[in-house]
């Protein structure tokens, strides 16, 4: 199993909380922000990479 440890480790928290953030902020459904969180904290490196990718821009972005 993959371990994250030190200053990576607190990357991939950091990026992956923006993420979460920024979900929440977006102008989708409930139902998809709930499965965009999910796929974020599952796989926390592909998940952010599919949704940086993918997802859903937060509603400041679209204005």
């Amino acid at each position: 199993m993959f371990e994250y440890a030190g200053l990576g480790g607190l990357i991939i928290l950091a990026l992956n909380i923006w993420a979460i953030v920024s979900i929440v902020g977006s102008g989708t459904t409930n139902g998809s922000k709930v499965l965009w969180i999910l796929l974020v904290l599952i796989l926390p490196i592909i998940g952010f990479v599919i949704w940086f990718v993918a997802g859903p821009k937060s509603a400041r972005a679209s204005v």
